[in-house]
């Protein structure tokens, strides 16, 4: 039965999504719509909002492309092959090989998100390599499916945004955090802790039992990168030689590796996207040893940046979009934030802000964007029902990850490591969406209770 449903879901999904741009673009005509109607500004002020705000993403977009570029490069070099080629070839059937990407990827992901979206999409991939007759799409989903435990781990932006107290954060709350909410209230909180471990127990027996049977199976070796020939150190010019060498790649490795262990010993184990991007980037060159050797990995790896840097910037003026404020000074997101409070109680308030949080996430996939949208709306009304803060920013935090699984946003950069469509992995990925669902409205009623 649980497999029949899968196979639907995927059935459905492969007939019936587009391409992630059109999904993004649909979205985009959407609220533009919903934007005029329901706070009463004129189609041009809608146009002015979402094209004043196109680029207010170009920051976090080149992030985003370095990721999977700096990750792709680094997995391509010689020495990291190996290691996870000895990695992949532990699974010896294709339900041992969905258990330890998911295991892999959710741990990493629980260390920080975009090391583990990389890590995930590249050991899918080498493991699609090793193990017969294990199916490539429930792979990749599997890897993207540890992505849910982002918003309970150490890189989680929403709980890291409340652990530490600043006039800015009291302001953005509506007075609602006037002092720090230590991450011993959220992310190590031991109904956190637990939903965490639930899902590294559940989300890989989920994607086991969805492995479909042989006949439907969709086997995929993806192509390896051919070696460049070596030239001759005769034929080499002087310029070849710079490219071809140690030296220079020896200095900035250097200089990089003292960068890093500052950081560390000045920050502790504080990962953020800025310190995993340049710990690629080092890795990488390290791994490479030559310039040459380093520049041909990255150029391969830019290739699937496409989705990246073409649809990022829609989002962002989704966004713009989503807060831009009518005549009688409501927005978007405003008004469905307020509705969703107006109907909630003290015991329903955390699902209720959990659930709306899932729904904003489809138009505004990003946490820290979210963060600062149902903040001022989501906080003040936890007070006035007596909500712990820490329930209430974790509900948002669940429901911002939640119903990733069904936005392609976050799973692009997984993708373009990968080399398939959102198409391919979303059917697996509504299942995902369901099983989470349970998981993280039980664990943040519960979480509620005891707060």
């Amino acid at each position: 039965m649980f497999k029949k449903f899968t196979n639907g879901c995927v059935k459905l999904v492969q007939k019936y999504l587009p391409d992630p741009l059109i999904f993004c673009l649909a979205l985009t005509f959407l609220l533009f719509v919903i934007g005029i109607v329901l706070t009463g500004q004129s189609p041009m002020n809608m146009v002015v909002s979402w094209g004043s705000g196109f680029w207010s993403l170009l920051g976090f977009s080149m992030q985003m492309a370095m990721v999977l570029t700096f990750g792709h490069a680094m997995a391509n070099a010689p020495a990291f092959k190996k290691l996870l080629t000895k990695l992949a070839s532990i699974p010896k059937t294709p339900g041992q090989a969905i258990v330890m990407v998911t295991v892999v990827a959710g741990i990493a992901c629980w260390i920080n998100w975009g090391f583990g979206l990389v890590i995930g999409a590249i050991l899918a991939r080498e493991t699609a390599r090793q193990v017969k007759g294990v199916d490539y799409r429930l792979l990749v989903a599997s890897a993207y499916s540890g992505f849910l435990l982002w918003h309970q781990g150490i890189s989680a932006s929403i709980p890291l945004a409340i652990a530490t107290a600043s006039d800015a954060l009291t302001a953005l709350t509506q007075g609602a955090i006037v002092e720090a909410v230590p991450t011993s209230q959220t992310v190590f909180h031991p109904v956190i802790l637990l939903t965490t471990l639930s899902l590294l127990i559940i989300l890989p027996l989920v994607n086991r039992a969805m492995h479909p049977d042989p006949e439907n199976t969709i086997s995929f070796t993806p192509p390896a990168i051919e070696p460049v020939p070596e030239m001759s150190k005769a034929d080499m010019t002087p310029a070849d030689k710079a490219e071809r060498g140690p030296f220079f790649t020896a200095l900035t490795v250097c200089m990089g590796g003292a960068y890093i262990a500052h950081y560390f010993l000045t920050h502790g184990f504080l990962l953020n996207l800025d310190i995993v991007i340049f710990s690629f980037l080092i890795i990488g060159m390290t791994l490479h040893k030559t310039p040459r050797s380093y520049l041909d990995a990255i150029s391969e790896g830019v290739k699937g940046t496409s989705g990246i840097l073409l649809q990022f910037p829609f989002y962002a003026g989704i966004a713009a979009m989503m807060v831009s404020v009518g005549p009688e000074g409501q927005s978007v997101a405003n008004m469905f934030s307020t509705g969703i409070v107006s109907i909630a109680n003290d015991f329903t308030f955390p699902l209720l802000s959990f659930i709306s949080a899932g729904i904003v996430n489809i138009f505004i996939p990003s946490g820290g964007g979210q963060w600062s949208i149902q903040a001022p709306i989501i906080m003040p009304a936890a007070m006035d029902f007596g909500v712990h803060p820490a329930v209430a920013a974790m509900s948002i935090a669940f429901g911002d990850v939640w119903t990733s699984m069904i936005q392609p946003f976050w799973a692009l950069p997984a993708l373009g490591i990968a080399g398939l469509t959102a198409k391919d992995i979303m059917g697996y990925c509504v299942v995902h969406l369901i099983v989470s669902g349970i998981v993280f409205g039980i664990s943040i009623t519960i979480f509620g209770m005891v707060m």
